[in-house]
């Protein structure tokens, strides 16, 4: 078992000073072995405070990250793979085809990506597609209102992944959780020969010797 903490669109300290408190008490150090975090850290401080909770920690770029992060990650968790980007990428914004053409050019199992500061989970084209949303909850100029705070734990045993989303909602913390496994790559059947095999040469001459076969 793996648990991997996925968060992202912090954009601290430009939009919002910090995490939600009830956050940073769920994610204490030494429970979380991975974090995968899909940009839009912002500063040096939140970035530190990650590797406090986890040492492993895989960042992407995003469009407001003046750092040097890649702008792609892939990890793999036996028979899991997975990507991440931070999400601009995919045009239009979100969207499920762009996204799998984007899985498919990684050749991984699962996605993760954000920049739309809004949680999903869901299977499409036998890949996963994961959004943790923003975990501070920051403000985008494409929604109206104030994005609901939110991250994402993936439980990873074997083929499964379970995915549970924390979203804070009335200043309450609540948990959903969802589902996926890889299905097993398809057993392909070895070539059959297309060539008949040649028969045994009989030995020569009257007498019969014992076959070395």
């Amino acid at each position: 078992m793996v648990l991997v903490l996925v968060i992202g669109d912090l954009h601290i300290p430009h939009r919002v000073h910090d995490l939600p408190a009830k956050f940073k008490k769920l994610l204490v150090p030494g429970k979380i072995q991975q974090i995968l975090c899909t940009g839009n850290v912002c500063d040096r401080e939140t970035y530190e405070y990650l590797r406090t909770v986890s040492p492993d920690v895989h960042v992407v770029r995003g469009d407001y990250d003046e750092s040097s992060f890649p702008l792609s990650v892939t990890v793999a968790h036996s028979p899991i793979r997975i990507g991440v980007i931070h999400g601009h990428q995919s045009v239009p914004t979100g969207d499920l085809d762009s996204l799998n053409a984007i899985a498919r050019q990684l050749d991984v199992d699962v996605l993760v990506s954000g920049h739309t500061h809004t949680f999903q989970a869901v299977e499409y084209d036998g890949r996963f597609f994961v959004n943790p949303g923003s975990a501070t909850g920051a403000w985008i100029g494409s929604y109206n209102g104030d994005p609901t705070p939110s991250f994402a734990l993936m439980d990873i045993q074997g083929p499964v992944v379970v995915t549970y989303v924390y979203q804070l909602i009335e200043g309450e913390v609540r948990v959903e959780k969802i589902e996926y496994r890889k299905e097993p790559e398809p057993v392909r059947e070895a070539p059959r020969p297309t060539a008949m095999p040649q028969s045994i040469p009989s030995s020569p001459g009257p007498q019969h010797t014992q076959s070395i076969w």
